[in-house]
């Protein structure tokens, strides 16, 4: 399964290097040309006529950049993307292209007071310990701005399911290889973009360099049903198909677009239901805010425990997901 490789792969927030080689290697018997800007982004451009389409998925991932080397040899860090610091104690990652190993470390609970115990560690408690036992050991192998990423496998499990890190967007990127494998009338390009993790940079570039009629983010995107969450605030459910947003922080997505796109989902009987939320947001903020603007929509794979060491998405949303962007691009026909 190709999302396996995107997965393990690292591709943090402007270090999309390996990402960006395996997905051009995948996709280029299926497009006419291919070009990777100034920014990193890949565009890919399968030539037709009629509407100019552009689907879009992010490379990158959220991490950690090292901001300084402690005495001990220990680091310390800040978050590239929004990782919340409740999820980051005890966590294994890779540090750098070399994927030097660490560990994220926190003061045992036997040594914390008592309002340390109650309340959510900080980014300035906690260290990346590699193993060494001074400053000067550590700069051998590690530098200031080099980036960390989860150390997490992929995995498949359960009945349907599958544990990774960077779900989002690494799902979404892996559609839009998927879809890129059909044939089509309209004229439809495909941007694999940078930086999305902090604040849709990537996409504000392609989105002005295509200046698409319309434009449909592929998202990994958040997953509440778990206990202790009301069905009413749960976002999106696994196993329950390819959820279409209403709104975002970023977008209140284009009802024409939406609406042909629930069409062709029951039009073909697949699966589909809306995101009940509106936290967050996506490249299509960036898409329909470019050059002349554009008609937005975002169609998401759940994911449950989204942005953090491993997250958890079903085989049968993401082949819907592949299935209905197809069914969607045919149809503007």
């Amino acid at each position: 399964m190709f999302l396996e490789k995107l997965c393990n792969a690292s591709g943090p927030v402007s270090h999309e290097e390996e990402v960006r080689e395996l997905i051009k290697n995948e996709i280029k018997d299926f497009v006419d040309e291919i070009k990777v800007d100034r920014m990193g982004n890949i565009i890919a451009h399968k030539r037709g006529n009629g509407k100019k389409v552009m689907i879009d998925a992010h490379m990158d991932e959220v991490a950690f950049i090292i901001t300084g080397i402690n005495d001990d040899g220990t680091m310390k860090f800040a978050a590239m993307g929004g990782i919340n610091s409740k999820i980051i104690p005890s966590k294994i990652v890779y540090i750098g292209e070399n994927k030097i190993p660490g560990v994220i470390g926190l003061k045992p609970i036997h040594l914390q007071s008592g309002h340390e115990r109650r309340s959510s560690a900080s980014y300035d408690e906690c260290c990346i310990d590699i193993g060494t036992k001074s400053k000067e050991e550590t700069k051998k192998h590690v530098k200031l701005g080099d980036y960390a990423v989860f150390a997490t496998e992929f995995a498949e499990f359960g009945e349907g399911l599958v544990k990774a890190k960077a779900l989002d967007d690494r799902a979404g990127c892996a559609v839009l290889v998927e879809v890129l494998k059909e044939k089509y009338d309209c004229d439809l390009y495909a941007a694999f973009n940078v930086m999305e993790e902090i604040g849709d940079r990537g996409a504000y570039v392609s989105a002005f360099q295509i200046s698409p009629d319309i434009g449909i983010a592929v998202e990994g995107t958040i997953c509440a049903d778990m206990p202790g969450i009301e069905e009413h605030l749960r976002a999106t459910e696994i196993g329950k198909g390819p959820a279409i947003s209403i709104m975002d922080r970023t977008s209140i997505f284009n009802i024409e677009v939406t609406n042909g796109i629930i069409q062709a989902a029951e039009k073909s009987g697949i699966p589909y239901q809306r995101r009940r939320a509106i936290a967050g947001g996506n490249d299509a903020g960036a898409i329909h805010t470019s050059g002349d603007g554009a008609k937005v929509a975002t169609i998401s794979v759940p994911c449950r425990y989204i942005h953090s060491a491993v997250s958890v998405a079903s085989v049968s949303d993401f082949k819907n997901t592949v299935e209905l962007l197809k069914k969607y691009i045919h149809s503007l026909n």
